[in-house]
Order: C-alpha cells, then structure tokens, then sequence
C-alpha cells in the first residue's frame, strides 16, 4: 500500500510516499480502508520532535519504525475485522481518532474498535475525517465549563481553527455569547460559524480589555496563566487545549494555589484522551447542528504541502488528506 512515511524529525521535505506493507489487525482492531486523514497540530509537532516529550514517546534520536507514519484521523471502510470485533464488519463505514497507533496517512489503517464510530450518514469521508481530534477536544473544552446557559459569555482563543470552529458551534447550541479571537484574515469565518464578537489578536489583547468572561477556551496559550485568570468572572473555567509544556507547569501551579486558597475561578488542562464523545458529535453533525469547517483538501502524495501549508498558520478550518480513489 501507498504511504507518507517519515524516519527522521525536522521540515516535511522529508516525508516521502512509499510502498509499504498492508498492517494486519490484531484481535480488537479493524483494518480499514483509509478514505480520507487530515491534519492536527499534534501531527505538525511530532514530525519536528517538539516538544521534547513526543521524541520520549516515539523515539529519541528518529521517530521508531512502527511510528513513521503520521495521522491521527481517518474516515473509511471496514476492510476486514479481528476475531473479538463485534461492532463492525466488512464495509462498514467509520471515523475514529488513531492517537494511539497512528498511521492515517496510509492507504491503509488498523484500528481499535473502541476508537471507531459510525461515520455520520450525511457526510462524506473527506468531511468525517476532520471531525474527531479537533472536534472532540472542543467538546471536552465546553464540557469543562458545565455552566451551559443561555447569555454565558465563552471567549475562544483561536477561533479560526480546526478546534476553534468547532468549539464555536457548539458553544452556540447553548445559547452563549461567543468572542472569537484569531488572525485578522481568519475572522470572517469566526463570525460565519456563530462567534457575535471577534477580536485581531495582533491588535488587542484580550486579557487587558475588561471583559470577562464564564469560560475561556484557549487553543493557542501563548499568555501567562496569571493573565487568562484575570480575564475570567468569579466561578469562570480556562480550559486549555493548545499550549507550551511552561504554560502546562504554569497552569498546574496556579490550580494547585487556587484548591489551596479556595479559589473559585478553575484552571483546567482538556486532556481526556481520544474520541470521548464523538458519538455525541456525529449525532449533531446527522442533525445538522455541527459543520466541519474544510479549508483544503490535499491527495496523499501531497502530504508535504499540506503540512508545510498548516505550518504557515494560514488555513481557516481544518486541512485534509483525501486518498486517490
């Protein structure tokens, strides 16, 4: 089968499309046809070795053979099954986050069958495989705000990405005043998926405004904890999705402070693993209530431009890996 593999940390010019061995599902795994991938940051991340964490994970001096193909999320067919797999046969259709195998940049993929979901009937593969790690980790993000009434005020920082739009949208089905903040060139689709308020990052800084705000979601993180907190109302959650390991420490130190002193405004690090209720994705997308937002749609050949792409920090939305039919 045809893949993206690469053997050494640094720019995607090293990823090169190769012939490879079709992987074999082990008992609880699936082997799926792969329709179509897209990118995360996590995929950016471990192709440059950084942080350093993602080198102790995969390999310290060069990604390990079983790790050099990148791509968490993948939409497909059930090419074949493993003898314990209950919930899917032959030509099933799927969606599912792979952050454990990897792999999605491939022709073919095996996956666990806990990690797979019933691709949503209304959309295409190019439209489910953007959905499940950056949709999930905005629906963890909301989750972690819990207050879910109408007239919340929810700030996203980074709006304009694959997480941002989503968190958007379904930060709208509760009825929530919505602040964007983003890239000026990617404010007209902040306000197109729901967000009534925008902000140009690089003209304002939100934690200096004023305003406060029930929840932040933050996907970018490049402020100090001590200044999100001041930009959340008394009881109001900061939920971090994207970040540096500093900012992790930071933010771990001042939750460890405010269970101390009890403080009521939370801190929080969305980090609940894979595919925790994409479930409930598919079912808003089946009602109409969810819209990926697709910026582009690479071939799997063209892999390395679409990372090199995604690393500019240009797109709108999520970028995906459609596979040649």
């Amino acid at each position: 089968m045809k893949a993206i593999v690469f053997t050494q940390y640094g720019p995607p010019d090293g990823l090169k499309q190769k012939e490879v061995p079709k992987p074999t599902p082990k008992d609880d795994e699936l082997l799926v046809r792969v329709h179509a991938s897209s990118i995360n940051s996590w995929d950016w991340e471990f192709l440059n070795g950084k942080p350093f964490i993602n080198r102790l994970m995969f390999g310290l001096l060069r990604p390990r053979p079983e790790k050099q193909i990148l791509g968490a999320d993948i939409a497909g067919t059930v090419e074949s099954v493993g003898t314990h797999v209950t919930r899917y046969q032959k030509g099933d259709e799927v969606f599912g986050d792979l952050w454990d195998s990897w792999g999605g940049f491939a022709e073919y993929a095996c996956a666990k069958e806990a990690s797979m979901e019933p691709k949503p009937a209304n959309s295409t593969f190019e439209e489910a495989a953007a959905v499940p790690q950056a949709g999930v980790l905005a629906l963890q993000g909301i989750l972690k705000g819990a207050q879910g009434r109408p007239g919340q005020k929810v700030l996203i920082n980074g709006a304009g990405g694959g997480v941002g739009t989503f968190a958007v949208q379904l930060a709208k089905l509760s009825g929530a005043e919505i602040t964007g903040v983003d890239a000026s060139h990617k404010l007209q689709v902040v306000r197109s998926v729901g967000a009534d308020h925008v902000i140009d990052y690089k003209q304002e800084d939100f934690t200096t405004t004023g305003e406060r705000y029930d929840l932040i979601i933050d996907c970018q993180n490049f402020r100090s904890m001590f200044d999100n907190r001041r930009a959340l109302r008394p009881g109001g959650t900061f939920a971090m999705v994207g970040g540096s390991i500093p900012r992790v420490y930071q933010l771990w130190f001042l939750s460890l402070i405010a269970y101390l002193t009890r403080e009521d405004r939370k801190l929080c690090l969305v980090a609940e693993g894979a595919n925790k209720g994409l479930a409930d994705l598919k079912e808003l997308i089946e009602g109409g209530k969810l819209v990926p937002v697709i910026d582009s749609i690479y071939q799997l050949s063209e892999v390395p431009d679409a990372l090199r792409y995604f690393g500019e920090g240009r797109h709108k939305g999520k970028i995906v890996i459609a596979m040649a039919s």
